[in-house]
């Protein structure tokens, strides 16, 4: 929420900016085509499923080559579909042979199967059989990988296969789909690697682990059994015996027989089972006593169908542990018995809070609970695509630790313990993946039924099963759910968080940073060879790879999206807005500002007039820029800007966006009320080597680089602030870095203030893996600061569903996308009000067409913030040299430009000797004082020619603190034309009646106000 502050109270600036644009990939990867390497041959992802022909999972190397391959530390490595964080890690040993094979066995889904043969490496690793990326590298530990396709040479990366909807891949990721009962595997065509997992492997029946001794196994004719003797007699055992007091069961591996009552059904949607509880348990209960849980899952395809909630049930099956929950096995329905239901006690939902650590969630494992107490959204990002809801116990979200502590203090680790602790994901009792084909024709869970937002509280209504499911504890409703659910039926609901406009911030301006998510009117069907991601009828999205487009894929897709973006600009209310991710025209041989021309004009369109106006790019560029850039825009009756921008060509962003700055002032203004805008955007966190890779202490990769980059920004101000007179400075854009990290704090250290944590410190601009932060920031100089009234991070792109994005149209049959403002980004826009306005303003006298009251008109110098000394300000005219003076023997080596505009600023070249020094700058015939002001490092002092100034030859003469004449210089003041001087703007319908007013000779009254006082 917003703080409005007294014009005494200093004010800190708002962060909010991208760190991976999700749909953005990087064009190769690995390709080996000569067959010069080790590559993966095979992957079997389901062993230990129902069907499956080996209890294990297995991937298999293969080398092409004459010579045998040592993998001596090097490793196979495991990414989930979604995860852009470090991957498992397997370590691998040994040789590969000459043209051999070489078996690395893996994790289980179950007990289904025979046992592979003999592994040359045995591994933790327990990939997904539908999605996700494993590596072969010759790293032992765990690298850093970039979402999209992996760059050729990635350093450790020898092969790598993405598959399913992963994130990571060659080119496209391999194509799974199947369910985990159906036998096959990801088999490669020989050793032929063309750098497209999608090409290079198919899914086969034939499962044929080989190891590097030639050994491989046929698996055993499933239409052909074998004589199973005599089964060994199950064991008579409560479901409290069979879950035990510790992480797994004593019972693993053994056969069991329970009896309980039937709690929860899943026959449809995947988990293929149901939940059984023993009769007369749950209600309130005492954790301290409770330790082993009365309830357990039962994985039973065979049976799921047979069974109702509240039915009685024996049940005989085999004990294990799939992915940390106990389950119970029946393969048959000879394992399930139905009992009679007279006399039996129905469980009842436990009502209690939700335990904070694992030992407790394991004594209530399977079990019904009624949630107690407060429940908030803290993510979304994979309920379009598996129907979950990340929530957080408690009325507050989930923190990222490095926004609130320094990385790796103790006070880091404390919020990522009590993150730990609050987190529990509502589910929707399936697995199902809503964006595969098989599955786009079921409405999604929850988010059809209304919007699910970030910081929204959810309420239970229904109980849910305690579950525990992809390393996750979950809360599971007692039967499956999709779009299609009523929404009275549904255990939760979400109260509406959204806000239609941002928070008042006050001010007489305002400005804000919008990241506009890789707009891109340079759409990938101009292009040749963009790849796409496609809707579910497969007609293209948004580019996937393969050109520099990064945006929609034709004119459809594009109008989705910037409409999204042109009514959230618009409901702002800013006046200066920096632009994040928009396309740098330049990289397709057009105009670099066509792209933000076009934004402009549709702005304007939906505005329904010329308001909008951008910053043009400045004659100098950098050598070498990225297909996006960072712009300005502005509203023409607000403000103006004052000169040419500037871009920071310097080495500290080869690898990021380059900053442009430029300094504006309002309409109707004077120099004091010039302000310098610099718009950023740092390097990503997503990739990063030697010193940039990542330090594992929560920053990222390429911290080191973000650091050099906050260090020549910085500097960067300084020189700025030196350049356009004011040291009035707003720093904003996407940091990619989290308030209390490194970057953030060189920029405080040099004087900043960071406004989102010290004045809307209960919002954040971005949510990433569940916890919410903040990576866009406005930073403002102490001048700045004081102007602040009052800052709003405006939550309607991060915490909304990326199902919104026009990046996911008609993905599923239910229909997300609306034509707002909600997820028009995936960054939340920063608004910060400023006064500029002094308490007390001169008033000429009306017909009065002198220049302002003395110390009224100079800029600011640099930095300097102290009061006016006596003579040179506080209302005390300094005293003007007698025009006699200006003589050539007392011309001095004083420069200006030759010819300037009533209304223009100019530099005025003193000298550095004189670097600060307070000096007074003086027109001539009659002497008019444009300003004093404190000489900058490089010799220049900054003034404006006021409007009014008789057209003709004058002189411009510069005395010392002491009224002692420096030196004096000609110019030639030239009629005011119909734009603004330096900038290219029109000039205003109310601006120009006041110059024809004064050409008249009636004066122009400008009446200050005093600021009313505001509180906090």
């Amino acid at each position: 929420m917003p703080n409005h502050m007294r014009r005494t109270v200093l004010c800190a600036t708002v962060a909010a900016t991208l760190v991976a644009a999700p749909l953005v990939s990087v064009s190769t990867a690995l390709a080996n085509p000569a067959g010069t390497g080790l590559v993966i041959s095979e992957a079997y992802l389901k062993g230990g499923s129902a069907n499956q022909p080996f209890t294990n999972k297995f991937v298999e190397l293969e080398n092409p080559t004459d010579a045998p391959v040592s993998v001596d530390g090097w490793s196979i490595q495991y990414r989930a579909a979604a995860n852009t964080g470090a991957p498992a890690v397997g370590t691998l040993a040994g040789t590969v042979p000459a043209h051999g094979s070489y078996l690395v066995q893996m994790g289980s889904n179950g007990s289904n199967g025979q046992a592979l043969p003999t592994a040359d490496a045995v591994t933790g690793l327990n990939p997904s059989g539908s999605a996700g990326t494993l590596v072969l590298s010759d790293r032992a530990t765990a690298l850093t990988l970039p979402a999209g396709a992996v760059t050729t040479g990635t350093p450790g990366v020898v092969d790598l296969l993405g598959y399913g909807t992963s994130n990571t891949f060659e080119t496209a990721p391999a194509t799974t789909g199947t369910a985990n009962s159906v036998p096959d595997a990801l088999t490669r065509a020989g050793t032929a690697d063309t750098d497209s997992n999608a090409a290079d492997f198919t899914l086969t029946s034939s499962v044929t682990p080989e190891n590097s001794g030639g050994t491989g196994t046929t698996p055993t004719d499933p239409g052909t059994p074998t004589d199973p003797g005599t089964p060994t007699p199950a064991e008579q055992v409560t479901i409290a015996q069979l879950q035990g007091t510790g992480s797994a069961s004593p019972y693993v591996g053994k056969r069991v027989t329970t009896e309980g009552v039937v709690t929860a059904v899943y026959a449809t949607g995947g988990l293929n089972g149901y939940t059984i509880q023993t009769a007369g348990t749950g209600g309130a209960l005492d954790l301290t006593t409770h330790t082993a849980s009365d309830a357990v899952f039962v994985h039973s395809a065979a049976t799921a169908g047979s069974v109702t909630i509240g039915d009685a049930v024996r049940l005989t099956g085999e004990v294990s542990e799939f992915n940390g929950l106990t389950e119970l096995t029946v393969s048959s329905a000879a394992g399930l018995t139905k009992l009679p239901s007279d006399g039996v006690v129905q469980p009842v939902p436990a009502t209690l809070t939700f335990p904070r650590t694992d030992a407790e969630r394991e004594s209530l494992e399977s079990m019904v609970i009624a949630p107690q107490g407060d429940y908030t959204v803290a993510d979304n990002y994979t309920t379009n695509q598996y129907g979950e809801v990340v929530l957080a116990t408690g009325k507050e979200r989930l923190l990222q630790p490095t926004e609130v502590a320094r990385p790796g203090s103790p006070e880091a680790a404390a919020v990522a313990a009590d993150n730990a602790a609050r987190r529990i994901v509502l589910d929707d009792g399936a697995s199902t993946n809503f964006l595969t084909a098989a599955n786009q024709s079921i409405p999604v869970s929850w988010l059809t039924q209304g919007p699910v937002t970030v910081g929204a509280a959810a309420t239970f209504s229904k109980p849910v099963v305690l579950d525990y499911r992809n390393d996750s504890w979950k809360f599971q409703p007692t039967t499956p759910i999709t779009g299609a659910t009523p929404a009275a039926d549904l255990p939760a609901s979400f109260s509406n968080v959204r806000t239609a406009a941002p928070e008042a911030v006050g001010g007489d301006l305002k400005l804000a940073g919008f990241n506009v998510l890789n707009y891109f009117p340079t759409t990938g069907d101009q292009l040749t060879g963009c790849t796409y991601y496609t809707d579910r009828d497969g007609d293209p999205v948004t580019v996937r790879g393969g050109c520099d487009a990064r945006g929609a894929a034709n004119a459809d897709d594009l109008a989705r999206q910037q409409v999204k973006i042109v009514k959230a600009i618009n409901a702002l209310g800013a006046d200066v807005v920096s632009l994040e991710e928009i396309e740098n025209s330049a990289r397709f041989g057009k105009d670099r500002d066509a792209a933000v021309g076009t934004l402009v004009a549709a702005l304007n369109a939906a505005a329904g007039q010329d308001t909008w106006a951008f910053v043009p790019s400045p004659a100098e560029l950098p050598a070498s820029e990225d297909v996006i850039r960072l712009a300005l825009i502005y509203k023409k009756d607000r403000v103006a800007p004052v000169g040419a921008s500037t871009i920071l060509d310097d080495a500290a962003f080869s690898n990021a966006r380059q900053p442009v700055a430029d300094a504006f002032r309002p309409v109707g203004g004077d120099a004091d009320d010039d302000f310098l805008v610099i718009a950023n955007h740092f390097k990503s966190k997503g990739s990063g080597s030697g010193a940039d890779a990542d330090q594992g202490d929560g920053q990222g990769a390429s911290n080191a680089s973000r650091v050099a980059q906050a260090k020549a920004l910085a500097a960067f101000s300084t020189t700025e602030q030196q350049k356009y007179g004011t040291d009035k400075v707003f720093m904003l854009g996407d940091f990619n870095a989290y308030s209390e990290e490194d970057p953030m704090v060189v920029l405080r250290d040099a004087g900043y203030t960071d406004l989102g944590p010290a004045k809307d410190s209960s919002e954040y601009s971005y949510v990433f893996s569940a916890l919410s932060g903040s990576l866009d920031h406005v930073l403002a100089s102490p001048a700045a600061l004081a102007t602040v009234t009052g800052v709003d991070i405006w939550n309607i792109n991060s915490v909304e569903s990326v199902g919104l994005e026009y990046s996911r149209y008609d993905y599923n049959v239910t229909d997300l996308y609306r034509d707002d403002v909600y997820r028009a980004s995936d960054h939340d826009p920063i608004l910060v009000g400023f006064d500029l306005a002094d308490d007390e303003t001169p008033t000429p006298a009306p017909g009065d067409g002198a220049a302002p009251a003395p110390g009224d008109g100079a800029a600011p110098a640099p930095g300097d913030g102290a009061a006016p000394t006596p003579g040179t300000g506080a209302g005390v005219t300094p005293g003007a040299p007698v025009e006699s003076s200006l003589t050539g023997a007392t011309r001095g080596s004083i420069t200006a430009p030759a010819s300037a505009r009533a209304g223009e600023t100019i530099t005025v070249g003193v000298g550095s000797a004189l670097a600060g020094q307070r000096v007074s700058v003086w027109l001539y015939s009659d002497p008019v004082l444009l300003g004093t002001a404190v000489v900058a490092a490089d010799g220049t002092v900054r003034v404006t020619i006021p409007v009014g100034t008789t057209i003709g030859a004058h002189r411009l003469a510069v005395t010392a603190d002491d009224g002692s004449l420096i030196g004096w210089t000609d110019i030639r003041i030239d009629p005011a034309t119909g734009a603004l001087a330096f900038t290219g703007a029109e000039l205003t319908g109310g601006l120009a009646a006041a110059l024809l007013l004064l050409a008249a000779g009636t004066g122009l009254v400008v009446a200050r106000r005093r600021r009313a006082a505001r509180t906090a």
